[in-house]
């Protein structure tokens, strides 16, 4: 029964940045499901916003394009706290390393992007994701109090008295869980992008740690609230290839087959309106004209800039076929970003005692009804850092166990062979992306909620069993709490549209879903107007 100080589930930004803080205190265990690099944070584009230029930017200004971002469902506290740390936060990532452009005059190379009003997104080239995975997983390998378990899956969590103290861990090829405990756990595993069809997501972004928490009876917040990120690459029978918002910051327009441009007709904004206005406005506009896609033209921009800031954009389009900096590329929507996720407070502690979570996986009160672009690698190092200092302050950590008596997990078998596994998958991503959407309703919604009902009867619940498995019980667990959530809010607001609801409530209030709980539940937002 493998022991350690801190217990992590995931080897993002999130997860990395808080083994490297907790190095200094304790042997940190990080159990990766497949390999270390295997994150949406290593696929992220566009970089990290925070303020770094005094003279054209402001906190003040950061914190208002945050709150505008998140429709009014944004913990005013929280967004201050994080977005007061973002410099600082960018100064961690420089210090560890991590490559980010300089203009030839040694300042920092700042982009902009949809909802700022001002450039403060740091980047690397189009790949700043990979660029702070890869320096912070090689500094992780480095260290000697970081084990990292790659290709190990955590089917449960364990508690001990009320309190996390470990989590059920499947290794390679192996379909019965070992006990690991440890001190404390966290939990940076991603988000829940697979829950739909189209997604910009890898494929580990099954919802793990929401549903890993809200099995253990943690709450969890916002679910409904998924991103359409408006412009991946259209590719049927392929992939998608996310195309960065940094590109429209850059001057890339969205048209139509015509060659005509569309966005200004639904937000004075255009092509720098928030992500929700501009996926909606894609979506309503290729179901009108019965259009497959929509384009996106950067083409009257120099071709030495885009080439030189979105190389890797323009080397996978020029594999496909395409000529980003001659011709507009076909591009649709796909689900992106998990709004919601395990509650926490500000010092990263979930609700229940020794559970901590960070990155995307959390529920912090930055994003709201929708996030800001760029501010998610912000939150996970901004969370990493205060779940690092809650823990090195603590003045008593419970001890390492002696002689545990190691429990039986429930030996009960799955039910549902590997091919059915798959075709199960199928049909929950499908059904997802047309219940719970870009544009939903209730009769889809209520549709949706009790299919996703009878499918737990008929996949069981067992902690035993290979990875594809548990990644469709906790795919299952996330759409019941997404689409119990999404009928609750009875509005539309942000990144959740409902068609038989168009308004907007006046009193905001998150939505709260708990295990003990019959149903989700509306709790006024703390410091909210």
């Amino acid at each position: 029964m493998p022991f350690f100080d801190f217990l992590i589930i995931g080897s993002g930004a999130a997860g990395l940045s808080t083994a490297l803080g907790l190095s200094r205190l304790g042997q940190v265990g990080i159990v990766s499901k497949g390999r270390a690099e295997d994150s949406a944070s290593d696929w992220a584009q566009g970089g990290i916003a925070a303020v770094m230029d005094m003279d054209h930017d402001s906190i003040a200004l950061h914190i208002e394009d945050t709150l505008g971002a998140g429709a009014g469902l944004c913990h005013p506290e929280a967004v201050r706290q994080i977005i007061g740390r973002g410099p600082e936060a960018a100064h961690q990532l420089i210090d560890w390393g991590v490559p980010f452009d300089r203009q030839p005059d040694g300042n920092w190379h700042l982009t902009r992007e949809g909802g700022h009003q001002a450039r403060r997104v740091l980047h690397s080239a189009d790949t700043t994701g990979h660029a702070i995975e890869s320096t912070l997983l090689r500094r992780a390998l480095a260290e000697p109090a970081v084990q990292i378990a790659e290709e190990h899956y955590a089917s449960d969590l364990w508690l001990s008295a009320g309190r996390c103290a470990g989590a059920w861990v499947l290794a390679p090829g192996d379909d019965r869980p070992e006990l690991w405990t440890a001190r404390a756990v966290i939990l940076a595993s991603g988000g829940a992008g697979q829950l739909y069809l189209h997604t910009s997501n890898p494929l580990v972004a099954t919802g793990d740690g929401i549903a890993l928490a809200y099995r253990a009876g943690a709450e969890i917040a916002n679910l409904e609230f998924i991103q359409f990120h408006p412009t991946t690459l259209y590719q049927p029978g392929s992939a998608p290839f996310l195309l960065s918002e940094a590109l429209r910051g850059e001057g890339a327009l969205l048209r139509l087959p015509d060659g005509s441009t569309f966005l200004e007709h639904y937000d004075l904004r255009a092509e720098l309106a928030p992500r929700d206005i501009v996926a909606r406005a894609i979506d309503a506009e290729m179901k009108q004209h019965h259009l497959a896609y929509v384009t996106l033209d950067i083409s009257a921009q120099p071709g030495t800039l885009v080439q030189q800031h979105f190389p890797a954009i323009f080397a996978h389009c020029r594999a496909q076929g395409y000529d980003l900096t001659r011709e507009p590329i076909p591009v649709v929507p796909a689900a992106h970003y998990t709004c919601g996720g395990v509650v926490v407070d500000a010092a990263g502690r979930s609700t229940i005692p020794g559970l901590y979570a960070a990155g995307e996986v959390s529920s912090t009160g930055l994003h709201g009804a929708n996030r800001l672009a760029s501010n998610s690698l912000l939150e996970c190092v901004v969370g990493a850092a205060a779940i690092v200092a809650d823990l090195e302050g603590q003045s008593h950590l419970p001890d390492r166990p002696r002689q545990l008596p190691v429990p039986s997990p429930r030996q009960v078998k799955t039910v549902v062979c590997a091919t059915e596994i798959t075709t199960l998958r199928q049909i929950l991503q499908a059904g997802m992306w047309q219940a719970a959407g870009i544009i939903r309703n209730d009769q889809n919604l209520r549709a949706a909620s009790a299919r996703w009902n009878e499918l737990a009867t008929r996949i069981g619940d067992a902690l035993c069993g290979p990875r594809s498995y548990q990644e469709l019980r906790n795919l299952r667990q996330c759409a019941e709490i997404l689409t119990r959530s999404a009928l609750l809010r009875e509005e539309s607001r942000g990144c959740h549209f409902n068609s038989d609801h168009p308004q907007c409530r006046d009193v905001a209030a998150d939505s709260i879903s708990q295990r003990d709980q019959q149903g989700p539940v509306l709790r006024s937002i703390p410091g909210a107007a």
